[in-house]
């Protein structure tokens, strides 16, 4: 098929469009980089641009060596692996009996949980509630304090309602009861959805810090993205067993840990990307 002038002109406004917002995307994570292997100087006055000038493994060298950074990491890890659990079993108990049409006050309970999407106790209140229930400066309150989204949800009771009910029929006719049903049937089918929901889990999880912040307030407990607003917030860093004063400037410092921290998220997302628009696209529109 023969394209026109103007579908030409199109296209190629289209591609160099798009090219412009994937270099604004990523110019921010290669600056980092780059400054992350940068020598002090080079950072500090300014002449690293996109490039690496006079390249040292200095910083990185010091954040393997930094104990409070390896310790905010592996706090990060348990707060996202178990977090992440918790949130897709509970948003699964959720979702699954509410794509039941038979369940009684299905619409009410929809609406009451719907209704938590807009309106919102508010941060201080939030706060209040947990110190009087005596979860401040505890591992377990950011496990369950943040355990469910609404959103997710109806997201996931979305796609359930997409199962054909004849599967659900066939297997109950086999004697499998609804947990049966639901860990046989229902899970296996919504992979797609489990992952894309996971993945918007992990990466909250991964990147929380306000409410760690505030709710933290042991050292050995906090994630390490609180470590990291230390650094750059507060400008206050261990330097126990580092020469930072004659090797690197803290920024260096800051860009190499930053570096480290996202390095998790990008090399999960290629492995389930392909579960992700599929599973945005069949938990959201109802067939």
């Amino acid at each position: 098929m023969k394209i026109s002038v103007g579908e030409k002109i199109f296209n190629r406004f289209n591609y160099i469009l798009l090219a412009l917002i994937a270099f604004i995307a990523l110019y921010p994570v290669i600056y980092v980089l780059s400054a992350s292997i940068s020598s002090a100087d080079a950072v500090s006055t300014g002449k690293v641009l996109l490039f690496p000038k006079d390249i040292t493994w200095v910083a990185y060298k010091n954040v393997f060596q930094e104990k409070g950074i390896w310790l905010g990491y592996a706090n990060t890890i348990f707060y996202t692996l178990v977090g992440t659990g918790v949130n897709l079993f509970i948003t699964i108990c959720g979702a699954y009996p509410l794509s039941k049409r038979e369940l009684p006050g299905r619409k009410f309970f929809t609406i009451m949980i719907v209704v938590t999407m807009w309106l919102d106790a508010g941060i201080i209140p939030f706060f209040l509630n947990l110190r009087d229930l005596g979860l401040l400066d505890k591992r377990i309150t950011i496990i369950i304090a943040f355990a469910c989204s609404t959103f997710n949800v109806i997201l996931l009771r979305t796609f359930f309602e997409n199962v054909p009910r004849s599967l659900e029929e066939a297997a109950k006719i086999d004697g499998a009861n609804d947990f049966s049903v639901l860990r046989k049937v229902y899970l296996p089918l919504s992979k797609p959805a489990l992952a894309t929901i996971g993945l918007f889990y992990a990466v909250t999880r991964w990147n929380g810090y306000f409410w760690a912040m505030i709710i933290l307030k042991d050292n050995s407990k906090i994630p390490l993205q609180v470590v990291l607003k230390k650094m750059i917030v507060e400008m206050s860093v261990s330097t126990e067993n580092m020469d930072v004063g004659s090797a690197l400037g803290l920024e260096n410092l800051i860009y190499a840990t930053i570096i480290v921290s996202i390095v998790p998220m990008m090399i999960l997302y290629p492995y389930i990307q392909k579960y992700f628009s599929k599973g945005i696209m069949m938990g959201a529109v109802k067939g």
